[in-house]
């Protein structure tokens, strides 16, 4: 049975990519999101090509995130912010940059067979160059140099950081890797306008789902808000974040899952040169020297994460399900924050924190101000480990899938699975791979409208509008 009236419930990164496949395919789509704008939920700002982040994961979802993170920049590469990242060891840290080598060569021996088996998968730069190594002889010779404006190759990324760093604070080799960023009001702004060119697809924002039950083989979803009514569907995809155990409730089905809340912070560094790497200070998470990320955005705007439980994780911000339930039940403070906003006292509190997290590495940093509100959110993990970074589709019921990303760049193994469901694995848009993510609509985006669209997003939800600017030389 051919199923083309489909409801994707939530118009995050989840929803609106399998909106665009589905879109593309034909089906007759509509799209369900509580906010006016789409792609408001948790922040993300790293493609984590390689998952070189977060040390406790295994080889195999890091090669997996690095399969993936290839192909959502595929998929959307006028979000994709073409600057690298830095990973340094601190002298303070238990470990040693030599434990990352060999799973650096793993990543780059399997990012150099996906390119020789598809040169369109050569999107973080030449294979051989996926990572790079830089001794403090070569740092010390960098902050030398002048910055330049359009930075062309590994030498030209690290001056800004060599000029900054305090060389007694980290242990070396430092460690450059084609990791780049994503910028999400771009990726916002794209998105929608692709799904707005498309005739078969219809967007309800400003909506919120207040009932979804069974109605035949289908389903019927009552809505409330911009959209007050009823809509029925023959394939229902939730793509509600944090709030998915919600819809599974509704329907009866019962998951155990986590839901966890984090929050980045808006800095404003007057001084910093244009253009930077991304840098990622390792450390232990929840403790006081947990790994900081310092990501540059255009106009000295960064943001800051310092994974200990005063600046981005909270004591009580990772919570489960019960035993008889599927929605994990957030503290009311965490709910308040994301319906109403951030009391300022504790955002300007918070951001000094983050930022004198960062100087301790970075002594000039200490001088930057708080530039705007936290980018902040909460993300579901399904199951029980909160370590989890790879996931993607469930199939609890005929008809019925729940997204379960916990990266951003497992979005189109996601929607693939998705669509296998739906065609019951008969669909030739699965057997050609080649075509399967070719959305016209995408390719049509004006790089003038997305622009101005994207510091239209940044603005509307409180933060620098130039947040929304691209890369400059990416």
């Amino acid at each position: 049975m051919r199923r083309d009236r489909i409801v994707i419930v939530g118009g995050g990164v989840a929803g609106v990519s399998a909106a665009l496949l589905l879109g593309k395919l034909g089906r007759e789509v509509t799209l369900i999101e509580r906010q006016p704008t789409l792609v408001a939920g948790p922040p993300f700002c790293h493609l984590h090509a390689g998952g070189n982040l977060y040390r406790e994961i295994d080889d195999d979802q890091c090669l997996k995130l690095l399969r993936q993170s290839i192909d959502f920049a595929r998929l959307y590469p006028f979000a994709i912010d073409r600057r690298p990242t830095v990973i340094a060891v601190p002298t303070e840290d238990s470990g040693k940059p030599e434990q990352l080598l060999r799973r650096l060569e793993l990543l780059r021996g399997a990012y150099a067979r996906m390119v020789a088996e598809d040169p369109g998968r050569k999107v973080l730069g030449e294979p051989e160059g996926y990572f790079r190594l830089f001794e403090r002889e070569e740092i010390e010779n960098l902050a030398r140099c002048e910055a330049v404006e359009r930075p062309r190759n590994a030498r030209e990324w690290m001056i800004p950081l060599a000029h900054h760093l305090d060389l007694e604070r980290v242990q070396y080799p430092l460690i450059l890797v084609q990791e780049y960023g994503i910028n999400l009001f771009r990726l916002a702004a794209g998105a929608g306008l692709a799904l707005e060119a498309m005739p078969n697809v219809k967007i309800r924002r400003e909506t919120k789902v207040v009932d979804v039950r069974r109605e035949g083989t289908g389903f019927r979803v009552e809505c409330e808000g911009a959209f007050d009514g009823a809509i029925e569907c023959d394939y229902l995809i939730n793509a509600a974040g944090f709030r998915t155990g919600e819809i599974d409730e509704m329907l009866g089905v019962k998951e155990r899952r986590m839901v966890e809340f984090k929050a980045a912070y808006t800095s404003h560094w007057a001084k910093r040169e244009t253009l930077w790497p991304e840098v990622i200070f390792h450390g232990e998470r929840g403790t006081p020297r947990g790994m900081g990320q310092f990501t540059p955005y255009p106009g000295g705007y960064v943001q800051l994460h310092g994974m200990t439980q005063e600046i981005t994780l909270y004591p009580d911000g990772l919570v489960e399900s019960a035993p008889q339930t599927s929605q994990p039940r957030l503290p009311d403070h965490f709910l308040e924050k994301i319906e109403r906003g951030w009391p300022k006292e504790e955002r300007d509190a918070r951001t000094r924190r983050a930022i004198a997290h960062l100087a301790r590495f970075l002594p000039d940093f200490s001088e930057a101000t708080v530039g705007g509100p936290p980018l902040f959110g909460a993300q579901q993990i399904p199951g029980e480990d909160p370590t989890l970074r790879v996931a993607e589709v469930a199939f609890p019921l005929p008809g019925y899938a729940r997204c379960e990303i916990v990266k951003v760049s497992s979005v189109t193994d996601m929607a693939r699975e998705i669509l296998r469901d739906l065609d019951q694995g008969e669909s030739s848009e699965i057997r050609d791979e080649a075509t399967l993510w070719q959305i016209p609509q995408l390719g049509d985006v004006k790089e003038e409208e997305l622009s101005e669209r994207a510091r239209r997003i940044a603005a509307s939800r409180g933060y620098p509008a130039m947040m929304g600017d691209r890369c400059v030389g990416t």
